[in-house]
């Protein structure tokens, strides 16, 4: 499995190191996505690590459950010391900070460097337009291409950590606790993320890749691209362009998904696209 996985990431087995946990990162984001279409596909799945896993070696990718589940896999079977923490993610200035559970936070231990001589990183492939190289676990602000962040002690969970994320993205902050957790920590949340009329992976099909300059983003039908070449939104209002920015921006064409579920997916994400064009239609 492991060697299926370095293969979906174009890497080769290494022992563990500061350069090489760079490139793990790296790889991820930019080779496996950030997507929730198993929701809108009525695809059931869970937090498991290695069915996350198996399904990122079939070219799929996931959301933070699947995503740093599967990487913290793969972390532990090629010798780094890797810890899942509790978090919650902040969507909007208004959401009180707090870990509440809604996102998986992976912390890699044991590997000093010049800038980092407690050797803690800030781990994450499950971010969606968040980093793209690990952070060392230490206060301070960081700039990755176009963004900026910063870490630090987190209010609202003591002992914990507060990552702040540039104000061009998707969410603002997200906070974690210091203690490790198992992944059935995350079970409740996941099912209330996949079924619940209140989610936004229920109202909203999302996907996105990072990489050195920006991140590539596709909400609904809307397909735009955040960093240093920022553009206009460009509306994916036919199937075959839908379908097609999936395989060629995403890398995702979708082998595994039939004619018909494709029809499916296609209805469900132009209706759910139109409800939000009228979201502010007085009439």
């Amino acid at each position: 499995m492991i060697d299926r996985y370095l293969r979906r990431l174009g890497l080769n087995d290494a022992p563990p190191s500061v350069e090489g946990l760079f490139r793990l990162q790296r790889a991820h984001v930019e080779r496996v996505p950030y997507e929730n279409l198993e929701i809108w596909l009525d695809r059931p799945t869970t937090v498991d690590p290695m069915e996350s896993a198996l399904r990122i070696i079939s070219g799929r990718g996931g959301y933070c459950f699947h995503l740093n589940g599967a990487l913290s896999l793969l972390l532990e079977r090629l010798g780094y010391q890797v810890t899942r923490h509790y978090g919650g993610v902040q969507n909007s200035p208004d959401i009180a900070p707090g870990a509440n559970g809604n996102h998986l936070v992976l912390v890699v231990s044991g590997l000093p460097s010049d800038g980092n001589p407690e050797g803690r990183w800030f781990v994450d492939a499950g971010l969606g337009d968040g980093i793209h190289e690990p952070l060392p676990l230490v206060e301070g602000t960081y700039g990755q291409g176009p963004f900026q962040y910063s870490l630090r002690p987190s209010a609202s969970d003591p002992g914990g950590w507060r990552f702040d994320h540039d104000h061009r993205c998707s969410f603002t902050g997200m906070d974690f606790r210091p203690e490790p957790c198992e992944m059935n920590a995350f079970a409740a949340k996941h099912e209330f993320l996949c079924t619940s009329p209140e989610s936004g992976f229920v109202r909203a099909a999302a996907i996105a890749r990072r990489d050195a300059t920006g991140v590539d983003s596709l909400t609904g039908l809307v397909l735009k691209r955040i960093g240093s070449e920022t553009g206009s939104p460009t509306t994916l209002d036919r199937p075959e362009d839908y379908f097609a920015a999936l395989a060629d921006v995403f890398g995702m064409p979708l082998d595994d998904v039939s004619a018909a579920e494709r029809e499916k997916l296609w209805q469900r994400l132009y209706s759910a696209h139109e409800r939000w064009l009228r979201r502010d239609d007085p009439s």
